[in-house]
């Protein structure tokens, strides 16, 4: 019976730590910048966009087609009028008035509705490449977030071995007090760094919660899923990638779309320049009217109301003369908005040539901080361990002891620090090239 008890208990200790781990989403990077490209709020606005275009597009296009109206009217007339002949008089139609019509107009010139659909054109341009812009800045952000939640995971290692180490040194200058060989200060001094130790520990810890949020949040991800990063993302650094001197920026996406909005601000001008224009229209109705001295237009039997219809065919031609420079004072300032939209351009594009060139320098700072941080982390670790020994055989004090285990923190939190610097300025030169979405592959 206890045995069965024991399996049982087993059996359900297993199913718990199945079902944790199937709660558990091992994500790596590739994995976080799909599901961010599928589930990112933003993303999923800036493509609902994408269709509104083409809805704005459609509704300007329908001014460009011919427009039916159907139109119907009752009226009753209380008072009649009359017309005079000498000293007769004649009345005026009828109590009751009933009339429906249909009416159609169709525009055959009309400069603003032709460069109207030019712009709806651009804007679907406009939509897409500002939908595409979105994309490569969450994978820009999940991927950066990513990174910095690895690179702190390094730390928080670092700091559960400095734990570990001091709590040896603890043991033993316990036992050292114990028997009388050291001060209770030593004791005190241990206690002291091995609180800071769990301090430091507990803000790391609560950092990656923190920045794991935020990675959910860029990714569109609910907060409460459980996530697991493995630490092999965060590859060894040991060498420069080939760097050219200068990049081709004319293809990021940041310029495309700045070269669209300024040819919709040209479109814009151009529409204000057509309200100089003539417009020509072709209008076309029909109408059919009854009249009754009372209300039977729908009686059969006595015929008390007539009827009559009427239909007309005609073009409207419109022509603008004067309308107080308003037109002129549009078209100059369309022209300014296209001389901001150039100075943006340059603007734009002289960032993104620094943006590589700083990630340039950034990379090579940082993969020649790498190697002499790693260099040092041995050294550090070296030092750390002979001290450690030395300490044991009483060649050492405490305060070289700490001093050694500070120095190897040190070194190894900037060694983690120079990793991040490089993932980043790597993930920025990537994007300068326009090759921000290979992440993805």
């Amino acid at each position: 019976m206890k045995t069965m008890k024991i399996m049982l208990l087993m059996a359900i200790s297993l199913s718990i730590a199945k079902l944790s781990t199937a709660q558990q989403i091992n994500l790596t990077l590739k994995d976080a910048l799909q599901y961010a490209i599928k589930n990112n709020e933003n993303i999923k606005k800036a493509k609902l966009d994408i269709d509104g275009g083409r809805y704005k597009t459609e509704e300007v296009r329908a001014q460009a087609l011919p427009q039916l109206n159907a139109n119907s009217s009752l009226a009753y007339n209380p008072i009649l009028g009359q017309i005079v002949f000498g000293d007769q008089s004649i009345q005026i139609g009828r109590r009751w008035n009933a009339q429906a019509g249909l009416q159609v107009d169709q525009q055959i010139f009309n400069q603003q509705v032709f460069t109207g659909l030019k712009a709806a054109k651009s804007s679907e341009q406009y939509y897409e490449l500002n939908a595409n812009l979105t994309e490569e800045q969450i994978i820009e952000q999940v991927a950066n977030n990513y990174y910095q939640i690895l690179v702190n995971k390094q730390q928080l290692y670092v700091i559960d071995t400095n734990i570990k180490n001091v709590k040896v040194v603890e043991k033993i200058i316990k036992n050292q007090y114990a028997n009388g060989l050291a001060k209770k200060i030593d004791v005190d001094r241990i206690q002291v760094n091995l609180t800071n130790l769990y301090t430091q520990r507990e803000q790391f810890a609560n950092t990656i919660t923190q920045l794991e949020n935020q990675l959910k949040y860029a990714m569109g991800m609910p907060v409460k899923t459980a996530i697991t990063l493995p630490q092999e993302e965060l590859q060894e650094v040991v060498k420069i990638p080939f760097l050219t001197d200068t990049v081709d920026v004319s293809g990021r996406t940041e310029l495309r779309l700045l070269n669209v909005q300024k040819d919709l601000l040209g479109l814009q001008r151009k529409a204000y320049q057509s309200e100089y224009y003539p417009t020509l229209s072709l209008t076309g109705n029909y109408n059919y009217t009854s009249q009754s001295d009372k209300f039977d237009f729908f009686k059969s039997g006595e015929k008390q109301a007539i009827g009559f219809d009427a239909s007309a065919i005609g073009l409207t031609l419109r022509i603008p003369i004067f309308n107080g420079f308003a037109t002129r004072s549009r078209i100059k300032q369309a022209e300014i908005d296209i001389q901001k939209a150039e100075e943006d351009r340059k603007q734009t594009q002289n960032a993104l040539n620094a943006d590589y060139e700083n990630a340039k320098i950034k990379l090579r700072n940082s993969v020649n901080t790498i190697n002499s941080q790693k260099q040092n982390v041995a050294l550090a670790r070296e030092i750390y361990t002979s001290t450690q020994n030395n300490y044991n055989n009483g060649l050492a004090s405490l305060t070289d002891l700490l001093d050694t285990e500070n120095a190897l923190t040190e070194a190894q939190n900037s060694y983690n620090q120079a990793l991040l610097n490089y993932k980043i300025a790597e993930i920025q030169l990537i994007k300068s090239n326009g090759n921000i979405k290979t992440l993805l592959n």
